[in-house]
């Protein structure tokens, strides 16, 4: 199993997963010890501060899946409790799949404003919702449309929630995990664990107190992935999801000698700028980071600012180092990609196409590379690397000069790596081909 995989799994299951697994074991223990009122109080304690999050981080798509939670909870708890005799099992045949389908749908409002004008459709279509709920399951109603209430054989054992309930819950939840895995986003995956408690909850007795602490659960995993959403707005760079430079500050101050600090640049990334746009130059910039943050030997890398980057290596001197960042080195080198989409966003037209001929010899030197390798572009980089020399060695002194080393690689040509704190006499080492 690779690193990515590693990751991916223990973002999906930690923590979400095992706050729903603490809340079925303490069910399991203690369900008939744990006053009813409780429950209840931590419910809407849960909701109160998971909406209260919500509104001070400016989540819309966060608000209107914890209001459908709500709504959904309180329709199915309704309508159970009334005395009509077919309103409490049209009630759980609707309800799922409508909730099901919401967090589906909500996946849209992913970055929109936050403002009762980007909500809008939203919350019409809760409205909606609720109005359709509540015509269902009016006195007199006897069954729900057959699309609620299909089942094929042997789905009988799923009761009481109907077939396309489940069907959508899993269609959903499966959306969420592949979010997750594309686009690196934790919050999809804590999505889809308040999605399960959700129907955990409604597959439950809906005025028991196990519905109630499960519903809670669904509420409480949204808050934390509210929390955890900001944590990583804070300490990682949203383009290359490497950590940042707060981060790395936190880091450096638990460092002990010894320990080794590399500075990574990308070799002429103004010209890639320049020559292509500034959407191939984030094309670059997470290209890098993608293979900085698979460094072996130990290291971790973090985006510092700019096209530059930071590696750490606790426990590490740095000839130990040297061979892992010189793999890292070549690693990158040999490493392709295609612009093609974004040729006719970067070229330039009329007076524009002239005007920028030949002008930049650094640029030229970028287009020529990109041609001889058939239209996709390569690029370098140079690391300097420095270690601590005592306990007494202060991590701003290893960082001061770890970019003298920096300098010193792209003085030298370039893709390189140059290392101050090496062994006496030791030569730095050196690509097959340097770019200037």
């Amino acid at each position: 199993m690779n690193r990515d995989t590693q990751k991916f799994l223990r973002g999906l299951i930690l923590p979400s997963g095992a706050l729903l697994a603490a809340t079925a074991l303490i069910l399991k223990l203690a369900a008939n010890f744990v006053p009813g009122s409780v429950i209840q109080f931590f419910q809407l304690s849960v909701f109160c501060a998971a909406i209260f999050l919500a509104f001070r981080f400016r989540l819309s798509r966060i608000l209107l899946t914890l209001l459908s939670l709500l709504l959904a909870h309180r329709a199915v708890e309704f309508f159970i409790s009334e005395s009509l005799v077919y309103s409490g099992k049209i009630a759980i045949e609707v309800v799922p799949l409508l909730l099901a389908a919401n967090y589906i749908v909500l996946c849209s409002f992913e970055g929109r404003p936050f403002s009762l004008e980007s909500m809008a459709p939203g919350l019409a279509l809760l409205f909606f919702e609720s109005v359709l709920v509540a015509v269902l399951c009016r006195p007199g109603a006897t069954s729900s449309p057959p699309i609620f209430r299909f089942a094929p054989a042997g789905t009988h054992l799923f009761a009481p929630l109907p077939f396309p309930a489940l069907a959508i819950c899993l269609i959903a939840v499966t959306y969420l995990v592949a979010r997750f895995w594309l686009k690196h986003k934790p919050i999809e995956g804590w999505l889809a664990w308040s999605l399960f408690a959700a129907f955990v909850s409604l597959h439950a007795e809906p005025s028991s107190r196990v519905a109630t602490a499960y519903m809670g659960t669904a509420g409480l995993i949204v808050a934390a992935a509210i929390v955890e959403n900001s944590y990583r707005l804070a300490y990682h760079d949203e383009l290359t999801l490497l950590p940042g430079r707060r981060a790395f500050n936190e880091a450096v101050m638990h460092l002990e000698h010894p320990f080794v600090i590399a500075a990574v640049d990308i070799d002429h990334f103004k010209s890639f700028n320049d020559t292509h746009g500034h959407d191939t130059g984030d094309q670059v910039l997470r290209m890098v980071a993608g293979k900085l943050a698979l460094v072996s030997g130990g290291g971790a890398a973090y985006r510092v600012g700019g096209e530059e980057f930071t590696l750490l290596f606790p426990g590490k001197g740095v000839n130990e180092v040297l061979p892992h960042l010189e793999i890292l080195r070549t690693t990158i080198e040999s490493s392709t990609f295609s612009v093609r989409r974004l040729e006719r966003r970067s070229t330039a037209r009329g007076n524009e196409r002239r005007k920028n001929t030949n002008t930049n010899p650094r640029c030229a030197k970028t287009q020529a590379r990109a041609k001889s390798h058939g239209g996709a572009l390569t690029v370098t980089v140079s690391i300097g690397a420095a270690e601590s020399k005592g306990e007494a060695t202060k991590w701003e002194e290893v960082v001061e000069e770890s970019d003298k080393e920096l300098y010193r690689a792209k003085a030298a040509g370039r893709n390189r790596v140059e290392a101050g704190s090496a062994k006496p006499g030791r030569v730095a080492r050196r690509a097959k081909k340097t770019n200037a």
